[in-house]
């Protein structure tokens, strides 16, 4: 951003325009949306939306913060409301609620963390699921006190790879394809099986 909101007015305006962006982007898709299509979505002039964003790419890259945000808030929430559980169980509460938030945040199904403008928009030296695992790892370590070890954050990475690839494909459907996120549900247990049992982090199952 060209600058940060600092009044709750421009606050307010400034998360319009990432609604916009969102729910232009499933219309269109990216290519298609222009700077002024989303401040006319957002029912602000296009001078306005550049005071804040030099171009469409980085209302974009906000909107994909915005979508990590909002997704760890909820995950935090979820797990806090909950009875510490097993690593398999926290991360199929992720996962539930990564695909939940496909169906209910308007573009999310499309930009997600960003890889459909640039798989380093979310940080210049990781790419962007490597930087998501980087929030998950820390907060499954304050959930359960313990930390993963190198080797299993390096499969943490390939998981989430895997999964976003196989929910991407899933949600080429507006809904999702449950059969679809049905065995990714499959991938995840057998994946996690192999790199948790032998650490004592999680039951056999």
């Amino acid at each position: 951003m060209r600058r940060a909101p600092v009044q709750e007015r421009s606050t307010v305006r400034v998360q319009r325009m990432l609604d916009a962006c969102g729910e232009l982007i499933d219309e269109l898709g990216y290519e298609a949306i222009t700077t002024t299509l989303i401040a006319r979505r957002a029912g602000v002039s296009v001078g306005s939306l550049y005071q804040f964003f030099p171009d469409k790419r980085a209302v974009v890259q906000a909107l994909a913060r915005r979508n990590m945000e909002s997704f760890m808030g909820r995950l935090e929430e979820i797990l806090l409301a909950r009875q510490r559980a097993d690593w398999r169980k926290a991360l199929h509460a992720a996962f539930d609620l990564f695909v939940e938030l496909h169906r209910v945040i308007p573009g999310f199904r499309v930009v997600r963390f960003g890889d459909i403008v640039d798989t380093h928009l979310l940080e210049p030296e990781q790419d962007n699921d490597y930087v998501f695992v980087g929030r998950m790892v820390g907060l499954l370590a304050t959930y359960f006190e313990q930390a993963p070890d190198k080797d299993l954050r390096a499969a943490l990475v390939v998981l989430v790879k895997a999964l976003d690839a196989v929910t991407r494909y899933a949600f080429r459907e507006r809904e999702g394809d449950a059969a679809v996120l049905a065995e990714a549900r499959i991938l995840m247990d057998v994946y996690l099986a192999h790199h948790l049992r032998t650490r004592g982090l999680t039951p056999t199952w």
